[in-house]
């Protein structure tokens, strides 16, 4: 199994920046892509960035522009990146891992709460 420990995240104002990190742990070596999901209250989770082994980025268009995604394979530790951040960016942010044989393929990290003030 993959266990995810995030960090990061809190109160920041507008137009400000935050960093997350996320390492993971476990039977890692089975990790393909990773990537930032997030959830704001009353609605779905939604992807936010991903990134492949090889580096390969992939963003949602709300935050292409303002976020960064980037991993670090020798530590499994993928980080995002946050600058000009908007009050619509307020979500709790979750890390994903997944890997077509690792078990189970998908794992979750628990969260982190992020919130923008206007």
């Amino acid at each position: 199994q993959v266990q995810l420990v995030e960090s990061g995240g809190g109160l920041v104002q507008a137009g400000g920046s935050v960093r997350l990190a996320c390492a993971a742990s476990g039977d890692t070596i089975c990790i393909s892509g990773m990537g930032w999901y997030r959830q704001a209250p009353g609605k779905e989770r939604e992807l936010v960035a991903t990134i492949t082994s090889g580096g390969a980025t992939d963003y949602a268009g709300s935050v292409k522009g303002r976020f960064t995604i980037s991993r670090d394979n020798a530590k499994m530790s993928v980080y995002l990146q946050m600058s000009s951040l908007k009050p619509e960016d307020t979500a709790v942010y979750y890390c994903h891992t997944r890997g077509s044989t690792c078990r189970p393929s998908h794992s979750w990290g628990q969260g982190t709460q992020v919130t923008v003030s206007s």
